[in-house]
């Protein structure tokens, strides 16, 4: 499902791109190591803060952002015009429905998004599908915990319904063909959890 106008501020702002260039970017890069040379999908890429990140602090030769709001993709787009020629390419479109080859990528980035998606297993299935052999998937997300509370609740919209605690995603992902590595990682209380994990 797309954000509301309310989340939507809160991830194009200055603040949020800074969290993720300072902590979450570094953080994965720790925990997966570079990926130089690579193909990689962000799903979820909202403006392209994520896309800038797996170019410059994992050196990976070309990214995909995907994003089911166009008005996100264009602002994607703006943000690349007349830069990375060749090495970026941005697409509408959903994680459940990837308009991807089968092992097309050699790392897929979900950078808070699969807990806006009902069926968010369809969407791990598809990750799955379009990873390469060994590829790695790197994710943070957010508990169902988290989104029971009354802030989120209030100011935020998510499904309702089929939300995921971290045990209950971390348990999917065996069951399409994609092993954790290593621990965790959370934050705010255990609202958010970060990790990754390889295709079989």
């Amino acid at each position: 499902m797309k954000l509301n106008l309310v989340e939507k501020l809160l991830v194009n702002n200055p603040a949020r791109a800074l969290v993720q260039r300072l902590y979450e970017g570094p953080l994965l890069r720790k925990l997966g190591g570079r990926l130089d040379g690579a193909r990689v999908l962000d799903v979820g890429c909202g403006r392209g803060v994520g896309v800038q990140i797996l170019l410059e602090q994992f050196g990976a030769a070309q990214v995909y952002g995907l994003d089911l709001d166009p008005q996100q993709v264009r602002r994607a787009q703006q943000r690349f015009a007349g830069k990375s020629e060749g090495r970026v390419v941005f697409a509408v479109g959903s994680v459940d429905k990837l308009p991807f080859p089968d092992e097309y990528f050699d790392a897929v980035f979900d950078f808070g998004m699969l807990h806006h998606v009902v069926d968010w297993q369809a969407g791990v299935a598809e990750i799955q599908r379009v990873l390469k052999p060994s590829g790695l998937f790197f994710f943070e997300e957010v508990t169902r915990a988290a989104l029971n509370r009354w802030i989120y609740r209030t100011f935020l919209d998510h499904p309702a319904e089929n939300r995921f605690s971290e045990a209950e995603f971390m348990a999917e992902l065996p069951v399409h063909g994609i092993e954790p590595l290593g621990g965790l990682r959370r934050i705010l209380s255990n609202d958010i959890f970060i990790g990754i994990a390889k295709r079989t």
